[in-house]
């Protein structure tokens, strides 16, 4: 598990900001202090299977002595955030249709990534942005429907 410097800010009529110095580009914010924090764990975990899914490299954390060092650092107010980076990977076999396959693979050779890299990000921000409650699947739901006709 590797524990990674995060920034916290607060601007007035703003909510709290947290950046992380090892991590250019990602940032996360949250109306409360602890929204914030709770906010940058996940950012950052997602950041970072985001880089090992495109075969980049993870930085190693920098310490607290060289980034208060950075003068645009000094007003934030730094914590830790750990995670624990998923370096697992398992290979798969799946079925789409041949010209979803073309599509990905003229996208993936158009931005210079990998067709592993492009599903696996795509399924990551997929998983992202559902809701905590999931819709009930149509294959279920469906079956359930067929059960309860059956029965009628």
């Amino acid at each position: 598990m590797a524990s990674y410097i995060a920034l916290l800010r607060k601007e007035r009529l703003s909510d709290y900001s947290v950046d992380f110095p090892d991590f250019p580009g990602c940032i996360t914010a949250g109306k409360t202090l602890e929204e914030a924090r709770a906010m940058a764990a996940e950012a950052l975990a997602f950041h970072i299977e985001g880089m090992e899914a495109d075969g980049e490299p993870i930085p190693v954390p920098s310490a607290l002595d060289t980034v208060r060092l950075v003068r645009q650092h000094r007003d934030a107010v730094p914590f830790l955030v750990e995670v624990e980076p998923e370096t697992k990977i398992q290979r798969i076999n799946i079925t789409m249709a041949a010209r979803v396959l073309r599509a990905i693979d003229a996208y993936t050779a158009e931005v210079g990534m990998t067709r592993s890299a492009f599903l696996a990000h795509a399924a990551t921000r997929e998983l992202a942005t559902t809701t905590t409650k999931r819709p009930q699947s149509k294959v279920r739901a469906k079956t359930k429907h067929a059960r309860a006709g059956a029965h009628a």
